[in-house]
C-alpha cells in the first residue's frame, strides 16, 4: 500500500541523490534524472555520446551516491566472454588434489560499467545478455545469481565507428534507456574546468543504499496506472510498427521494424518511477511522453527511405506522439460522470496533460470577453 508518507520520503531520497550527483556531475540533467530513473526501475541503460563528456565520470558517481560495488570493464576486440563471465580454473588443495573452482569475472557486482561496449566482438557481447535479462551468470553448465540490485551502465562512441561492432538488436532491446550524452555549453564547460582544477576525483557521498533502492523499486510498482493511460502508452508501442493495426503514418513510411514488448514495460515502469519522483500517486500522459525517446529510439529500425531523408529516430518518435496526441480523446467522456474514487488516476493524468487538450471556453468566460476584451 503506496501512503503519503512512502511518497514523501521516496522524493526526499531522490533529492538527496541528486544533490550528491551534482557535487561530481555538472549539467546533464536530462541524462542524470534518465539513469536515476532507470536504476530505480531496475533497468540497464546505454549511454551515447562523443569522448569527454562524463560517461565514465556520472557511472563511477553513480557507484558513490548508491553505495554499491562498482566493476568497470573496458571493452576491446581481443576481450574474452570469460574475461567477463569469469571461468573454472584448476586448484590444488594441501594434499595436492586438483579440482576445478569458479573464478567470478567482473560482472559479478551491483554496478558494472561496460565501457566502449561497442568495440568487444559480437561473442564477448554476448556474454552480457543472459546477466542483464534474467540476471544470472552460466559457466559450464552452473548457472549464478548476481548480486541485487544489479545495472549494466554501458557506454558507446557514435562518431569514431572504424574497429566497432555494432550492437545487435537482442542486446539492445535489453537496454531499458538509450540516453544521448550531449556535449557541455560554455557555462557548464566553465565549471568543468574550474572543478577539476582542484580534484579529479569523485567528492560525492552515499546516498542511498542497496537495500533502500530495493525498498523505492516496491514503491513504485505498487503506483497505480488508469486504464486510457496504460492504453496509450501501448498503443505508443503499437504505433511503431508498419503492419500493426494501430501503425501511425510516420511508421509506414519509415520504419521497418518497430519496438518490441519490453518497450511497453519499461515506459510503465520508469513512468511509474518519474511520477513519484514528481510527488504524485499516478501515471499521467506527460510521464509516458516524456520517456518515449530514450525508450523507443534504439528499438526500431529504419528502412531506406528514412536513411535517405536523414530522418532521425528521435524526429520519427515526435511524429508519432504529435499524431497520437491528437487522437486522444479529451477528459474522458464528460456525459459519464464518474465519481472521484473511480477516476483519480485518469483525472490526474489528464490534468498533467491539460496543455495538449485545452478545455472548451465557457458562456460565463465569453461573455466577460465581450464585456471586457477591448479594456
Amino acid at each position: 500500500m503506496v501512503t503519503e508518507q512512502s511518497i514523501l520520503q521516496f522524493s526526499k531520497q531522490c533529492e538527496e541523490i541528486f544533490a550528491q550527483i551534482r557535487r561530481d556531475v555538472i549539467g546533464q540533467q536530462e541524462v542524470v534524472e534518465g539513469t536515476v530513473i532507470a536504476m530505480i526501475a531496475g533497468g540497464n541503460v546505454l549511454l551515447e555520446g562523443v569522448p569527454g563528456v562524463g560517461k565514465t565520470r556520472l557511472v563511477r558517481t553513480l557507484g558513490r551516491v548508491f553505495d554499491l560495488p562498482f566493476s568497470r570493464i573496458q571493452f576491446t576486440p581481443d576481450l574474452m566472454p570469460a574475461d567477463v563471465t569469469g571461468t573454472n580454473i584448476i586448484v590444488k588443495d594441501e594434499n595436492g588434489n586438483s579440482s576445478f573452482q569458479f573464478q567470478p569475472g567482473p560482472i559479478f557486482s551491483n554496478i558494472i560499467l561496460a565501457d566502449e561496449i561497442n568495440r568487444a566482438t559480437p561473442k564477448t557481447q554476448s556474454a552480457l545478455l543472459e546477466a542483464m535479462q534474467e540476471h544470472t551468470v552460466t559457466v559450464m553448465g552452473v548457472s549464478r545469481k548476481m548480486n541485487e540490485p544489479f545495472f549494466v551502465l554501458a557506454t558507446q562512441n557514435p562518431v569514431e565507428q572504424d574497429g566497432t561492432y555494432p550492437l545487435p538488436e537482442a542486446q539492445m532491446d535489453r537496454f531499458m534507456f538509450k540516453l544521448l550524452v550531449p556535449n557541455p555549453g560554455l557555462e557548464e564547460l566553465m565549471q568543468i574546468v574550474d572543478m577539476t582544477q582542484k580534484t579529479m576525483a569523485e567528492t560525492a557521498e552515499a546516498a542511498c543504499t542497496g537495500e533502500q533502492l530495493l525498498e523505492m523499486r516496491a514503491t513504485a510498482n505498487k503506483i497505480p496506472v488508469a486504464e486510457d493511460v496504460m492504453r496509450y502508452a501501448m498503443r505508443l508501442c503499437s504505433a511503431t510498427h508498419p503492419d500493426s493495426e494501430c501503425a501511425s503514418d510516420a511508421a509506414k513510411k519509415y520504419i521497418r521494424l518497430g519496438a518490441s514488448p519490453r518497450a511497453g514495460q519499461a515506459l510503465i515502469s520508469a513512468a511509474k518511477v518519474k511520477a513519484l519522483m514528481r510527488g504524485r500517486f499516478n501515471v499521467a500522459y506527460n510521464d509516458i511522453n516524456e520517456l518515449a525517446l530514450p525508450v523507443l529510439r534504439h528499438r526500431i529500425k529504419l528502412n531506406f527511405e528514412a536513411i535517405a531523408e536523414r530522418v532521425s529516430p528521435d524526429e520519427i518518435i515526435k511524429m508519432i506522439l504529435a499524431q497520437l496526441s491528437g487522437k486522444r480523446p479529451a477528459a474522458q467522456n464528460a456525459k459519464a460522470q464518474p465519481t472521484a474514487e473511480q477516476n483519480a488516476p485518469a483525472e490526474a493524468a489528464e490534468a498533467q496533460t491539460a496543455e495538449e487538450t485545452p478545455a472548451e471556453t465557457s458562456a460565463a468566460d465569453k461573455k466577460k470577453k465581450r464585456l471586457f476584451g477591448k479594456k
